[in-house]
C-alpha cells in the first residue's frame, strides 16, 4: 500500500510540475500573441516530441523530459550592425552571437516583418517576458492562500504541550534538572499540560506568536488565564529572566543563538490551525523573503551539496532539490501517516513552493533567463530616453544577441549545478522522515 501511495505521490507531483510549466509558458504565449508577435512553437518539456498539434500558426506539444518548457518567438534579436541576419564568423565569440541571431529568424515568412519580437516597444517586451514568471507567482499565491485558509497548517498554539520542571537556560541543551535548580514559573503557578491559555496579564492572546512575545517582554508577577475542563481559571506566575532561543521573526528559531528574556517555562502544543486572511498574507510575505534569502545563499550551499553527492556527507533539509528530488519528496508525502487532507495540503505546498522558486529564479537579470531579456529591454528604454533628452540620434534596439556568449557561460553553470543536484537527489536524497 505504501509503495502505491508513493507512486501516486510522484505522479501527482509530476502532473503539478507539468501544469506549472505549461502555465508559465502560457503567460509568454498569450501576451506575445496579444502584441502581434508570431509564435511558431509552444512546448512543455524538452527532448523528443511525444505529442503535438498545430492550431493557427503555432504548434502546441508535449516533449518527453518534464524538466522545463519554452515558446519560440520570431525575431528575438535584431539584425546585426550590417543589417544581415547571419554571416558566420570564424571567431567563436562572434559565432555564438551570429548563431543566436540566425536562430531568432528561423521560419521567417512573408509578412513576419511586422511580427518580430525585437520590433515591439520595450515595455511590451518586458510584459511578454515577465508574464511567464508572473503566472507562477499567481499560482503560488493562490495555492498558498487556499491551503493556509482552507486546510490550515501545523502551527504552535496557545495550548500547553508540556510544563518544564525547572529553570534551565536554552543554551544548556538538556532537559535534566540540576539538583539545585528552581521550579519553573509555570510549574510553580500550577500550569498543566492541556491547559489552553486565552489571556496573559488580562490581554487576550489569539495565537502563539502573541503569547510568546508577551511572555518574553514580562518579568515579575503576571496573571495567566487558562481554559481547563471547560472552565476558565486564573493562575498567578512570577516570571524570571532566562536565556532563551532567538526567534527568526518567521515563527522559527535561529540555531545556536540566544537572548535574555522573560521566561515562564512550558512548551506549546502544535495543531492544524486555519489562518485568517491577514495571517495568510503575512506568512506569504515571510515565504517570499525566505525564498529570496535561499536564492542568495544558493552558491554557498554548493560545497555541502558536493559532499552529500560524492563524499557521503549529510544532506541537509534546506539543501537545493531538483525535479527528481522534489518528485521523490512528493511520493514520500503521500506515504506519510497523516490525515489525507494534510497529505493533499502538503503536496499543494510543495507545488506552490516550486512555483515561487520558479518566479524568483527567472527574475534574475541574467540571460538566458526571462529576467535577462527584461533587463535588456529596460536598458534599451533607458538608452532611448537618454538620447531623446539630450537630442542625440536614436540608438535603436539593444542587441541582446551580443550577450549570448555570457548567456552560454551562465547556462553552462546552471547545467553543471543541475547535474550536481541530480546526483545528490539520486544517491543522497532529502528525506521528510529519518
Amino acid at each position: 500500500m505504501t509503495t502505491w501511495m508513493t507512486v501516486l505521490g510522484i505522479v501527482v507531483f509530476v502532473v503539478g510540475l507539468l501544469f506549472s510549466i505549461a502555465w508559465h509558458e502560457l503567460g509568454h504565449l498569450s501576451t506575445a500573441k496579444m502584441f502581434g508577435i508570431r509564435v511558431p512553437q509552444y512546448m512543455v518539456g524538452f527532448g523528443p516530441t511525444i505529442f503535438s498539434r498545430r492550431k493557427g500558426d503555432t504548434e502546441y506539444g508535449i516533449k518527453a523530459i518534464p524538466a522545463g518548457g519554452y515558446i519560440r518567438m520570431i525575431g528575438m534579436f535584431p539584425p546585426g550592425d550590417d543589417g544581415k541576419l547571419s554571416a558566420r564568423s570564424t571567431s567563436p565569440w562572434r559565432g555564438m552571437i551570429e548563431d543566436a541571431r540566425s536562430a531568432a529568424f528561423e521560419e521567417l515568412q512573408p509578412g513576419d516583418e511586422k511580427r518580430l519580437f525585437y520590433t515591439r516597444k520595450p515595455w511590451k517586451r518586458v510584459i511578454v517576458m515577465f508574464a511567464g514568471p508572473f503566472m507562477n507567482l499567481i499560482l503560488a499565491v493562490v495555492i498558498f492562500m487556499s491551503v493556509l485558509m482552507g486546510f490550515g497548517i501545523n502551527t504552535q498554539t496557545t495550548q500547553v504541550g508540556s510544563v518544564s520542571d525547572c529553570v534551565i537556560a536554552a543554551s544548556a541543551k538538556t532537559d535534566k534538572c540540576p539538583s539545585d535548580a528552581k521550579d519553573s514559573p509555570a510549574k510553580a503557578a500550577g500550569l498543566r499540560a492541556g491547559d489552553k491559555i486565552v489571556a496573559f496579564d488580562g490581554r487576550a492572546v489569539p495565537d502563539w506568536n502573541t503569547l510568546q512575545q508577551a511572555i518574553r517582554d514580562t518579568t515579575g508577577p503576571a496573571t495567566i488565564t487558562v481554559r481547563r475542563d471547560g472552565a476558565e481559571k486564573v493562575l498567578h506566575a512570577d516570571l524570571i529572566k532566562n536565556k532563551v532561543a532567538k526567534t527568526d521573526g518567521h515563527g522559527g528559531y535561529v540555531a545556536d543563538q540566544y537572548v535574555t528574556a522573560g521566561f515562564l517555562g512550558f512548551t506549546p502544543a502544535s495543531g492544524i490551525v486555519r489562518q485568517d486572511f491577514g495571517q495568510s498574507v503575512d506568512r506569504m510575505g515571510n515565504m517570499v523573503t525566505q525564498g529570496v534569502d535561499s536564492l542568495i545563499a544558493l552558491p554557498g550551499k554548493v560545497p555541502d551539496l558536493w559532499n552529500a553527492a560524492f563524499n557521503g556527507g549529510e544532506r541537509k533539509q534546506d539543501s537545493p532539490m531538483g525535479v527528481v528530488g522534489a518528485a521523490r519528496v512528493g511520493g514520500e508525502v503521500f506515504s506519510l501517516d497523516i490525515p489525507p487532507s494534510q497529505r493533499v495540503a502538503t503536496m499543494l505546498f510543495l507545488v506552490a513552493g516550486f512555483n515561487l522558486s520558479l518566479f524568483l529564479f527567472n527574475m534574475l537579470p541574467l540571460l538566458p533567463l526571462d529576467g535577462g531579456h527584461i533587463a535588456g529591454a529596460l536598458w534599451e528604454s533607458l538608452r532611448r530616453a537618454f538620447a531623446k533628452v539630450f537630442r542625440r540620434p536614436d540608438p535603436g534596439p539593444f542587441d541582446v544577441a551580443k550577450l549570448m556568449p555570457v548567456a552560454y557561460v551562465v547556462a553552462g553553470i546552471f547545467i553543471c549545478f543541475t547535474l550536481l543536484v541530480l546526483v545528490a537527489d539520486v544517491v543522497n536524497p532529502v528525506r521528510l522522515t529519518g
